[in-house]
C-alpha cells in the first residue's frame, strides 16, 4: 500500500485518502477511483488527489473488518456491518461481558493498523450495548497482516458475555429509629431496578430490628425460597463480628468477605447459607450510582460464585468515588438513574432588619400559613429528599410552625456566628444519597414546588455536575442547587457567608435559570411582608 499524491491521471483505481469537494462532485474518503471519476474530477479542475495504491494482497478497509469480523466465534454477541473501516459488536443478551485480556493484547500487536476495544472483564451490559468493535486505521490492509489477525480473533473464548439467570431474590432490612422508612422504600425500589436487567424478582421484603439474633433468624426464616439474599443494614459493618456478619454466622451460614477494595462499597459483606449468597450490602447501594454492590451482584447474576479471593481482585479499576464521568448502572427505567437531590431550609437567623419586637418575618401568615411552612411544603411537594430544615433564633417556634412535615429539623445553636454555620449543617445532615443540594432561603414567599422543580429538572439534564441557580431576567437569585463535588467546599466556610462564594469559585459549569420575580422576592422588613401579602404576627 502506497500513500501519495498524484495527478488525476495517474489516479484511476486508487483510493482516495482524504475526501474531493469541486463543482458538482462529491467523493468520500476510501472511495475507489473509476475512470468516470477521474474524467469528472479533470472537468472540475482537480489536478492531484492523495490517495492510496493498493498492492497485490492488500485488502480495502471495509473487507478487512468484515473478514475479522466474520472470523470473531463468541457467544451471545451480533456483528455489525463494515463501514469506514468500522465493525460493531453488541451484547445479544443482559449478561456479563468476558474478555480474554491477553487474546486481545495479542491481536492488537498483530499490526497497527488492526485495532481491537472492548469492555472491561466482567462489565455488566444489557442485550444491545455495544461490547467491542474492530476498526482499520488506514485504508487498507496488507495481506498477511490481516491473515494473522484472522486466526488471532478467531481463537475460543477470546469474547463472550454470559446471560444473567433469572434469580429468586429476598431483601431483609434491619431498622433504627434514625433510619426513615422512606429510605427503605427508595432502597427497595431501586434494588428492584438492579435486578430488572436479568428477570430477577425480589421474592419478599422483611424489616427486623437491627440485632444480631433477631436478623439470624430472619435470615433462617427466609432462606428456604430464595436464591439470593441480601440485607441492607441500618448501621454500617464496623467489624468482621458486627450485627451482619454475625447473623450470618448464626443462622448455620459462612462468612466469605468483610470488606472489598472498591470504593463506594467498602463495607459490603459476603456470605452464604445453605449454599445460597447472602449479600450484606454497604450504604452506597441505596443510591444508583456504581458500587462494589453492583459487581458482586453482577457476577452472581451471571451464575459465578464470588470468592474472598475474587473481591481482593477488585482493587484495580476499583476507585469509583469522585469520578463524575462513571456512569450509573445500566437499567432500563431511565427515571432511575436521574441525579438526586435534597433541600437544606436556612431557617436559622435572627431577621434584625424587621425592628419590630416579637415579629418573625419566617412566622408571617401567608394565606393563613406560616411562612418557613409554605416554604418547606413546596420542597416536599417538589420531591425534595431528605429535607433539612436548620433553625436557630426562637428554634421552637419555628420547629413547632414545621411540625407534621416529613422532614428533619436541626437546631444549630451557632447561628449567630453567621449563615455559614447553618449552610454547613445542613449539608451535612444530607449524608450520602443525594447527588446535589437545593439551598433554600425560607424568607422567599414566591418559591413554590413549581419553581423549585423547574430548578431540579435543569439540574438533572445537566447530570448532576452543574451548579443551577436561580434567576429573574438578567439578575441572579435564589435558590441555588449545588452538586455533590462542592459540598466538601461548603465544610469549608466560615462567618457570614453562604454558597455565593462557592458558585464563583468552583469552576464548575452554572446554569441561570429564569423563574420569574420569585427568584429575587424575599421578604427582610415589615413593609416587605406585607408588600408580598403576608401578614405579621408577634
Amino acid at each position: 500500500m502506497r500513500f501519495a499524491e498524484l495527478p488525476i491521471g495517474e489516479a484511476e483505481d486508487t483510493l482516495l485518502a482524504h475526501s474531493v469537494r469541486a463543482a458538482a462532485v462529491r467523493l468520500r474518503k476510501g472511495h475507489r477511483l473509476t475512470a468516470q471519476d477521474i474524467a469528472d474530477l479533470d472537468a472540475a479542475g482537480v489536478a492531484t488527489v492523495f490517495a492510496v495504491a493498493l498492492d497485490a494482497g492488500d485488502e480495502p478497509e471495509d473487507v478487512a473488518a468484515a473478514r475479522l469480523g466474520a472470523a470473531l466465534h463468541a457467544e451471545n454477541v451480533t456483528i455489525g456491518e463494515a463501514a469506514t473501516g468500522r465493525v460493531n459488536i453488541f451484547a445479544a443478551a443482559s449478561g456479563l461481558f468476558r474478555v480474554d485480556a491477553a487474546g486481545v493484547d495479542a491481536l492488537n500487536r498483530v499490526d497497527p493498523a488492526i485495532t481491537f476495544a472492548c469492555l472491561k472483564d466482567r462489565s455488566p451490559v444489557n442485550a444491545g450495548d455495544m461490547v467491542a468493535t474492530i476498526k482499520i486505521i488506514p485504508l487498507a490492509v496488507a495481506g498477511p497482516a490481516l491473515a494473522e489477525a484472522t486466526m488471532a480473533i478467531a481463537q475460543t473464548g477470546l469474547i463472550g458475555v454470559t446471560p444473567f439467570r433469572s434469580a429468586k431474590v429476598a431483601l431483609i432490612a434491619t431498622t433504627l429509629p434514625s433510619l426513615k422508612p422512606s429510605v427503605m422504600d427508595k432502597t427497595r425500589a431501586l434494588l428492584e431496578v438492579r435486578l430488572a436487567p436479568s428477570g430477577s424478582r425480589l421474592l419478599s421484603e422483611t424489616r427486623v430490628a437491627h440485632e444480631t439474633g433477631v436478623l439470624a433468624e430472619a435470615l433462617r426464616n427466609t432462606v428456604d425460597g430464595a436464591d439470593i439474599l441480601i440485607v441492607f443494614g441500618a448501621s454500617a459493618v464496623a467489624d468482621p463480628y458486627d450485627v451482619i456478619p454475625e447473623a450470618i454466622r448464626q443462622a448455620g451460614g459462612q462468612v466469605e468477605a468483610v470488606g472489598m477494595p472498591v470504593d463506594p462499597g467498602n463495607l459490603l459483606v459476603l456470605g452464604a447459607i445453605d449454599g445460597k449468597p447472602v449479600i450484606g450490602a454497604p450504604g452506597c447501594a441505596r443510591s444508583p450510582k456504581e458500587n462494589g454492590f453492583d459487581w458482586v451482584l453482577a457476577r452472581i447474576l451471571a451464575g459465578e460464585t464470588v470468592t474472598r479471593a475474587d473481591i481482593a481482585g477488585m482493587g484495580v479499576g476499583g476507585l469509583l468515588t469522585e469520578i463524575a464521568s462513571r456512569p450509573q448502572p445500566r437499567i432500563p427505567r431511565a427515571e432511575a438513574s436521574l441525579p438526586t437531590v435534597g433541600g437544606v431550609l436556612l431557617a436559622a437567623g435572627k431577621a434584625s432588619r424587621m425592628g419590630i419586637d416579637g415579629a418573625h418575618k419566617l412566622l408571617a401568615e401567608f394565606d393563613g400559613e406560616a411562612l418557613v411552612r409554605r416554604t418547606a411544603r413546596a420542597g416536599l411537594d417538589a420531591g425534595l429528599t431528605p429535607l433539612i430544615a436548620v433553625t436557630g433564633h426562637r428554634a421552637g417556634e419555628v420547629e413547632a410552625a414545621l411540625a407534621g412535615l416529613d422532614l428533619t429539623t436541626l437546631n444549630n445553636t451557632a447561628f449567630a456566628s453567621g449563615m455559614a454555620s447553618s449552610l454547613k449543617a445542613g449539608i451535612a445532615a444530607l449524608g450520602g444519597d443525594v447527588d446535589g443540594a437545593i439551598i433554600l432561603l425560607a424568607d422567599m414567599p414566591g418559591i413554590g414546588a413549581a419553581e423549585i422543580g423547574t430548578l431540579v429538572d435543569a439540574f438533572q439534564r445537566a447530570g448532576g455536575e452543574a451548579i443551577v441557580r436561580a434567576a429573574s431576567g438578567e439578575k441572579r437569585g435564589n435558590p441555588v442547587i449545588l452538586p455533590r463535588s462542592t459540598f466538601d467546599a461548603v465544610l469549608a466556610l466560615e462567618g457570614d457567608v453562604g454558597a455565593r462564594q462557592i458558585v464563583e469559585t468552583s469552576g464548575l459549569q452554572i446554569i441561570d435559570v429564569d423563574i420569574g420575580q420569585a427568584a429575587q422576592l424575599d421578604v427582610d422588613t415589615p413593609e416587605a411582608v406585607a408588600a408580598a401579602g403576608g401578614v405579621l404576627r408577634a
